[in-house]
């Protein structure tokens, strides 16, 4: 069972997380929802698709202007308070690295802190805990936020996930993060070249059988553009190929741009696993 917000997801479940970016400067939108009225624009369209979770991100991942806690707050904790507001009962994520802007979003009302970090400040599990919220534990291969790999290497990347995803789980819940509010994640691109993320996502099984829910954040990333040489605009039909697989191997939540398109895709698997009933079942029965 997995626990966010006033929701609660059974095992074989799916649930779609939309992305939302409040900065100028990201790889994917190019700052298409900085400002508040197309930002909720987008959250009423992502829901109307059938997202249960908006995630909120007020820093770009990758390089670029420094961004300071203060400015990330301001990008975020108003903007929370507003989706809140005319959205009561969709789950509200924020991705932050940083324990004061995860307490300062927690005040306004998220249900989910998204740290893409690896746990590099190590106060945010404990805010989760603090106001009663969940977690996203996720390996980052030891990189500082918004760094590049360059050069990294693992004798085995999956051992280093599952060694830093479950033990960041587990510290969070000694700190008193419920259980079934802690969701781990491979971290694709975080810490890893193109070859590392394809193997964690052929053996995300692993993943899965530790018993944490599993999230993916594998919308339109670098290692879908390497792999089939592909400009950022034209990795959609890749990440939805990556999600299939994702989806049949057991992970639970996809972080994603592309709502509609995903959701068909994991009803899809959903069906053909026998996890759930197709929408409609006419044809040779008339």
């Amino acid at each position: 069972m997995l626990r966010l917000g006033r929701r609660e997801f059974g095992a074989h479940e799916p649930v779609i997380m939309a992305i939302v970016n409040r900065t100028p400067d990201s790889f994917y939108d190019r700052g298409a929802t900085f400002r508040d009225e197309p930002a909720l624009a987008r959250v009423e369209q992502a829901v109307a698709e059938g997202a249960a979770i908006i995630d909120i991100g007020g820093v770009k991942a990758g390089p670029g202007e420094e961004v300071t806690a203060e400015e990330e707050a301001r990008r975020t904790v108003g903007f929370v308070a507003e989706v809140r507001r005319r959205f009561p009962d969709v789950i509200i994520s924020v991705d932050t690295w940083r324990a004061e802007v995860g307490a300062a979003v927690c005040e306004a009302g998220a249900d989910l802190l998204n740290d893409a970090w690896g746990g590099v400040d190590p106060g945010l599990a404990e805010v989760a805990a603090r106001y009663g919220v969940g977690l996203v534990c996720t390996h980052a291969g030891g990189a500082q936020p918004r760094t590049r790999p360059h050069r990294v290497e693992y004798d085995d990347v999956m051992a280093d996930i599952l060694d830093v995803t479950v033990g960041l789980a587990e510290r969070a819940l000694a700190l008193g993060v419920r259980r079934e509010s802690i969701m781990i994640d491979p971290g694709h691109d975080f810490g890893k070249n193109t070859r590392h993320s394809l193997e964690a996502t052929r053996r995300l099984g692993e993943m899965v059988a530790t018993g944490w829910p599993v999230l993916v954040s594998l919308s339109n990333k670098d290692f879908v553009g390497e792999t089939l040489d592909r400009p950022v605009k034209e990795r959609v039909v890749g990440t939805l190929a990556t999600t299939a697989v994702s989806a049949w191997l057991g992970a639970q939540v996809y972080r994603v741009h592309e709502v509609a398109e995903t959701r068909q895709v994991l009803e899809m698997v959903g069906a053909i696993a026998g996890w759930r009933e197709p929408a409609v079942a006419r044809r040779g029965l008339a």
